[in-house]
């Protein structure tokens, strides 16, 4: 099976060529700032780079080379090493900082201004809403065949997993769930190894499931091309890197500097991918640890974000900055720009829905007069979704699981709906099927004339 890499970039390995070649371009760097700032802004990699407008006279190499020398004078390592004892290294270009500075605004400003507009039964409703999604596209990262819908349908249900995909999805949503359980415990390399566990447990090789590989004929590799894109550090190395790695994520200070919180976060997903601990397994674990840094650190209106979904939306450029990060001597800082880039997407979507449950609010203000205000936040909530969705079963487990209620709780809500006419109750043996009727708006203006008399 042969290597896959990007497009090889020029050399730039003898410094003092590349001093050399600034100082002869001296006269050239002004027209050529506007093509670095670019370059820089979007980190370009060699294979897009080389295809910019330069000025009359420097070609592509030579401007690379002016663009490798304005990195590497803001670089900064941090303790992963390669496979050969090179270390890694980054720097925040603007594009970078500026994004840090949104997540910090943009995030406190949605939850603490916009998210209290919805009440909380929709805000618990969203949040495990969110918590599902995460679970299905980290495990659709990893090859769980099944669409959103249908995965989403399956974990509300509460039922029982009866596929491989079911089971990814199933573990990904449970192990999440205890990640906000220990999100004020020190990482330990057992923490990361039970993560791990709950993660793959029945859908890994038993022998594989809660332990550190041991052979070093383990690589991560594309099936569709049968192309090797890395080959992990040696297995006898492990146990170090990890206390190294969980050094790193306990520690408040970086090399006695400021680090600051996402980027750690992004470092410690991007650490843990590159050794490549276990048998199988890697991605979820590594997008868990990043989720648990978040909220380690007080991040919390990471709960409401699905970083994975947008991932998976984007999962070549995903497995490209890794590609790049490797290729280009070492620079995570295509792996910080992407994933930076990634959180602003999940925080958009975040917008967008808070938008539309504003809409809904207004909607609910009609719904609420049409029913004398005589059902619940969680009754609301689903006799909008049954206006939407005539013919829609539900039962007590996926409203209980939607809602994070109890059964009784939930087989009161249905049971109260049925009394009221706005569901219809079909029972097979000993199973509810709770029904939105297919003229569910009739009978809500019914049910508004006859609790005016």
């Amino acid at each position: 099976m042969k290597q896959r890499i990007v497009e090889p970039a020029p050399d730039i390995s003898d410094l003092s060529n590349l001093k050399s070649v600034a100082s002869a371009m001296f006269g050239k760097l002004g027209p050529l700032t506007q093509a670095i700032q670019k370059a820089n802004n979007e980190y370009l990699y060699w294979d897009r780079f080389k295809h910019q407008r330069f000025p009359e006279g420097v070609t592509p190499e030579t401007a690379w080379e002016i663009l490798k020398l304005s990195r590497l004078s803001q670089m900064s390592s941090f303790p992963l090493k390669d496979t050969q004892g090179q270390e890694f290294s980054f720097w925040l270009p603007d594009s970078a900082q500026r994004s840090l500075h949104n997540i910090d605004r943009q995030a406190p400003k949605i939850i603490s201004s916009e998210l209290p507009v919805i009440n909380e039964a929709s805000k618990r409703k969203y949040l495990i809403s969110s918590l599902m999604e995460e679970a299905i596209a980290s495990s659709q990262i990893e090859g769980a065949a099944t669409t959103r819908k249908l995965a989403k349908d399956f974990l509300r249900t509460g039922r029982k997993p009866s596929t491989r995909a079911e089971k990814m999805i199933t573990n990904n949503y449970q192990t999440i769930q205890r990640i906000l359980e220990c999100k004020d415990e020190q990482l330990t390399p057992e923490m990361l190894i039970e993560l791990q566990s709950s993660m793959t447990e029945g859908t890994i090789d038993p022998n594989d499931v809660g332990q550190l590989r041991k052979s070093d004929d383990v690589f991560v590799f594309d099936d569709a091309k049968h192309e090797i894109l890395h080959t992990p550090p040696l297995a006898k190395e492990l146990p170090g890197r990890i206390e190294l790695l969980c050094e790193f994520a306990n520690s408040d200070k970086y090399d006695s500097r400021f680090l600051h919180p996402v980027v750690k976060g992004i470092l410690l997903h991007f650490w843990l991918a590159y050794i490549h601990p276990f048998v199988d397994g890697n991605g979820r674990t590594a997008r868990a640890l990043f989720y648990w840094h978040m909220l380690a650190n007080d991040y919390w209106m990471f709960e409401y974000l699905s970083i994975s979904r947008h991932i998976l939306l984007s999962r070549k450029k995903y497995e490209t900055a890794y590609l790049y990060a490797e290729q280009d001597s070492n620079d995570a800082t295509y792996f910080i720009v992407y994933h930076l880039e990634t959180i602003e997407k999940a925080l958009a979507s975040l917008q967008k829905y808070l938008a539309k449950k504003q809409d809904e609010l207004r909607e609910t203000t009609r719904l609420n007069v049409a029913m004398s205000l005589r059902i619940n936040d969680r009754q609301q909530a689903l006799v909008r979704h049954a206006l939407k969705n005539p013919g829609f079963v539900y039962t007590v487990e996926s409203h209980r699981s939607s809602h994070g209620v109890s059964i009784p709780t939930a087989r009161t809500d249905l049971v109260g709906l049925v009394k009221r006419e706005l569901l219809t109750l079909k029972q097979v043996g000993k199973k509810h099927f709770f029904i939105a009727p297919e003229d569910l708006s009739e009978r809500i203006s019914r049910d508004k004339l006859s609790h005016l008399r």
